[in-house]
């Protein structure tokens, strides 16, 4: 368990979007997703997204959650 603010929030908005939700307060179905790849990698390979919104998530949004959690990674100190 983890807070809200340090996990990715995916939504399947009332127009049956699905998108990523980068503030966290878009209306429709959330989904919460860590910001960690092997997290992210058990939740695709066991569903629990497409359970969650209760419809299938296209690879294009897997990616851009890939990414994201690329991008959000904590880099390696380089300050010496």
């Amino acid at each position: 368990m983890k807070p809200k603010r340090e996990l990715l929030r995916v939504v399947r908005t009332p127009e049956d979007e699905i998108i990523i939700d980068f503030t966290g307060k878009k209306s429709g179905r959330g989904a919460y997703v860590c910001e960690d790849e092997a997290c992210l990698t058990r939740a695709i390979k066991q569903r629990q997204l497409e359970r969650a919104l209760e419809r299938p998530v296209s690879a294009e949004i897997m990616e851009q959650l890939k990414r994201q959690i690329t991008f959000a990674a904590p880099k390696a100190s380089g300050n010496e």
